[in-house]
């Protein structure tokens, strides 16, 4: 039978260090996850910014579309997304850049048509809320998903590790 030997010396001391080098390395992951996160933030284009708005209103207005005692506040979200896309319509998509030359004037003609569209059904999405029809409403905010959708394939450079079609 094995009989209990004592750690050897300097066992104790060593498991402390692992313990502090462990929890020295989960800080520094937290503070290099959040710089990453800030950094990520301050290199949005301007564009990417109006998106990102019209992103956060889009994902309030399809969360509230069915309840009607909501309209108010979804119109107010409307609002944003109107804003920020006829603002949106004067900038240029990054993803221009990787346009030839020779096709970017039509690329860029195309986005703003896509544009024009998307804010086309805006206007019938608000006249819809408006009317206190939330069901219709709810068909044209799917329509605007796949307006979204498409856009994005077409006019959106694709990040590393984003899923396809965002």
């Amino acid at each position: 039978m094995p009989r209990d030997l004592p750690p050897p010396s300097g066992h104790a001391s060593t498991m402390q260090l692992r313990v502090r080098q462990l929890g020295a390395l989960c800080v520094l992951a937290l503070a290099l996850t959040q710089a990453a996160f800030r950094f990520q933030d301050d290199e949005k284009t301007p564009l990417g910014k109006k998106m990102a708005a019209i992103n956060t209103a889009f994902k309030a207005v399809g969360r509230q579309i069915d309840d009607p005692t909501k309209n108010a506040s979804t119109l107010k979200q409307l609002d944003v997304i109107e804003t920020n896309a006829k603002e949106a319509m004067a900038l240029d998509p990054e993803k221009k850049g990787q346009v030839p030359a020779a096709q970017q004037a039509k690329f860029v003609a195309d986005y703003k048509a896509g544009m024009k569209v998307f804010l086309d059904t805006v206007t019938k999405l608000r006249t819809a809320v408006k009317a206190g029809n939330n069901a219709e409403a709810s068909k044209i905010i799917d329509t605007m998903k796949d307006q979204q959708r498409d856009g994005h394939k077409e006019f959106r450079i694709r990040k590393a590790g984003a899923p396809p079609g965002l």
